[in-house]
């Protein structure tokens, strides 16, 4: 397979993994480091941690399991949710994370962007951008998990957030998110295609197939999976196995 990256989402309420649809009805998974340890035996070439409630900043049991999870898995960690300051980074990067992905704040306060990649690297600094369609070719920003509307247009923001110094974006589309429906292409490549900087596609998995597309299609530089591994439709090695085969 070629440098595309398979990454494991982990979404996060208090100790458990849990997964939802649009990123809502959220139901326990189970206990979030046995399937990371899972996952990273199956050949994940990172894990994503999102603290699905957005609470990391009022308690620190995302840390915990960050921390537990660095002890014996050596692959990357991205860890979201909560993280509104530089205090916040400084606290997951110890835990154990090798970068952060921040949406809401980096919205409310977009010098935050700034200030972490000056401060860690822009390789450090992931944008979080959980986008809803609005129109034909327009989508919008969600903050809150998907909760609050941002008013602003989710391609412009990718590119301010580049030019602002982040170093890769996280795309969740909240339309297919958990549906299992691939991904949402138009918008992957409309980001992809405008900004400098690697585009993670999240929010549609269901078949190696839409991997395939949100690669060629869409120009994605690595996918991120949550539901179809969390309830076994496939695993990363046949994923991985039917990537190659398609020509990734």
């Amino acid at each position: 397979m070629s440098n595309k990256r398979l990454i494991a989402r982990l979404d996060i309420k208090a100790p458990n993994l849990i997964k939802g649809i649009h990123l809502e009805g959220l139901r326990v998974i189970g206990d979030p480091n046995v399937y990371a340890r899972k996952y990273y035996e199956q050949g994940a070439d990172e894990l994503l941690y999102i603290d699905a409630v957005a609470s990391l900043y009022q308690r620190n049991s995302l840390l915990e399991v960050i921390e537990r999870t660095a002890q014996n898995i050596f692959i990357p960690i991205t860890v979201g949710g909560g993280i509104r300051t530089i205090e916040d980074v400084t606290q997951v990067l110890r835990a154990g994370a090798d970068k952060v992905a921040i949406n809401s704040a980096a919205l409310r306060r977009p010098d935050l962007i700034t200030e972490v990649a000056n401060k860690f690297g822009s390789q450090c600094m992931v944008l979080s951008i959980e986008a809803r369609k609005i129109s034909l070719g327009k989508w919008e920003v969600f903050m809150d998990t998907g909760r609050e509307e941002s008013g602003k247009d989710a391609l412009s923001w990718a590119q301010q957030a580049v030019e602002l110094g982040a170093g890769e974006i996280l795309l969740t589309s909240i339309d297919r998110e958990g549906t299992g429906r691939g991904f949402d292409l138009e918008l992957v490549a409309t980001i992809a295609k405008s900004v400098g900087v690697p585009v993670i596609a999240s929010g549609g998995m269901g078949a190696s197939k839409h991997l395939i597309e949100v690669v060629n299609s869409g120009g994605a530089d690595a996918i991120a999976m949550a539901n179809v591994l969390h309830y076994n439709k496939l695993d990363l090695a046949s994923i991985r196995k039917a990537a190659m085969e398609g020509g990734i």
